[in-house]
């Protein structure tokens, strides 16, 4: 069983030589208040999945550069999690993509992930790629493909995933679909959606009735004419359709350029079919770049919408919304980069929560755009780095995970562990 090359004594001593040179996380906000307590304790409470496939170097199509000592096996890629849950004490969870990850005896992958003290998120499907052996190709689309032998390999494809997330403990799969056009008159877009719906309709039909199915969505690519489930709407239509379990999943970044997520996440909330998030930041389109790096006030923004209507509907940020990091580019140490991922989710987290929302109900209704503006602007830039440190130090994380990942030399450790030329399986 892979084991861990940090241990909790590491992570004490580190946070020991913290406290000595820069003095306490909360060293100049006096004493916490109540609002901050909470706000404590609700990062504390506050987990987000790691999908499998950051955990190795990404790429685009002109090339992949490797850290080095990626996961090699499914086990890896479980220790990789344990150790960013040790740092931060907020990634308990892990989604794996199917096949690219290769589960081998489910049995002994919960007992590792158990062992590191993870469970497993959702488990996502692949149909928009051809697997060796694969009878039918997915060139034209997966569930909307004009050929019902083609349909029902996609369709059965969703089943074993389910099969395989039960045995993991999953109690949800995710649902991405590349199926679309390139060209005008390629396609009959009613026909693509009817197919789209009644293959959704049969795995939605094959699910545990304690579980969720997620339908993602994407403007563009791989096409570039018209997407099958390609915007909020469209995810909303089948989540609508198909009943009660099926819910739209926000990707922050398969939108085009300028769209108002965070209305979006208002909407959906108040359908009651925001299921949950992959969390990512872009510049032009799906750039898979850290998140918050790029829009960090956008963010802050689509957490307050979330922070307001969770609330307002009595919904658990834990038990009824899933949060996951989905960014995977080639530059940076992919732990590294999601260390990082992890912070920024947490900060704007945090400075929702700090938005005095009465106070912004009254300037909305008396029409008062500056006193809203006002009021945001002022949780935004309130410096809640230190609570979220205070809530990992409490929780028996590390109160500068990068610094110690650096400090510990993490990254070399794993390249001497498993070779400079260890490439991360699947994507």
């Amino acid at each position: 069983m892979a084991t861990l090359i940090l241990e909790p004594e590491q992570i004490r001593k580190h946070n020991e030589a913290f406290l000595e040179s820069h003095g306490s996380p909360m060293q100049g906000m006096g004493t916490l208040s109540a609002e901050m307590e909470k706000v404590v304790r609700r990062l504390m409470d506050f987990q987000v999945a790691i999908p499998s496939w950051a955990l190795g170097t990404g790429g685009t199509r002109f090339g992949r550069f490797p850290a080095g000592g990626e996961p090699r096996s499914l086990e890896e890629k479980i220790s990789d999690v344990g150790l960013l849950h040790l740092l931060t004490g907020s990634a308990d969870s892990i989604s794996l993509h199917i096949p690219w990850d290769q589960t081998g005896h489910p049995g002994e992958m919960v007992r590792a992930a158990n062992a590191h003290r993870l469970h497993f998120a959702s488990v996502n499907s692949n149909t928009f790629q051809d697997q060796p052996g694969q009878k039918h190709s997915y060139k034209f689309g997966s569930l909307q493909h004009e050929d019902p032998a083609t349909r029902a390999q996609a369709i059965a494809h969703n089943l074993e995933v389910i099969r395989l997330g039960r045995e993991l403990g999953s109690k949800s799969l995710t649902v991405w679909l590349a199926d679309g056009s390139s060209y005008p008159g390629q396609l009959n877009f009613r026909r693509a959606f009817q197919r789209t719906l009644e293959g959704l309709r049969l795995i939605y039909e094959a699910l545990p009735p304690d579980w969720k199915l997620f339908i993602e969505y994407k403007a563009y690519e791989p096409h570039f004419y018209s997407t099958t489930v390609g915007d909020w709407g469209q995810s909303l239509l089948y989540a609508g359709k198909l009943g009660p379990q099926a819910f739209t999943l926000v990707d922050l970044g398969h939108h085009l350029a300028h769209t108002n997520i965070e209305q979006i996440v208002a909407l959906l909330l108040m359908e009651g079919k925001l299921g949950g998030f992959h969390f990512n930041d872009s510049k032009y389109g799906d750039d898979d770049l850290t998140v918050g790096c790029i829009r960090p006030y956008q963010l802050f923004l689509i957490f307050h919408e979330l922070v307001e209507g969770m609330e307002e509907r009595g919904m658990d940020p834990l038990a009824d919304m899933a949060w996951m990091i989905d960014a995977s580019h080639n530059l940076k140490d992919p732990l590294e980069d999601l260390l990082q991922s992890i912070e920024a989710v947490q900060i704007a987290y945090a400075q929702a929560l700090l938005v005095d929302q009465d106070a912004l109900d009254r300037a909305q209704q008396g029409n008062d755009i500056v006193e809203a503006q006002e009021i945001l602007q002022d949780a935004y830039r309130t410096d809640v780095r230190p609570l979220v440190e205070e809530a990992r130090l409490r929780a028996g994380a590390a109160l500068d995970p990068v610094g110690l990942f650096r400090e510990a030399g993490l990254r070399e450790l794993l390249i001497r562990q498993r070779g400079a030329g260890a490439r991360a399986t699947g994507l």
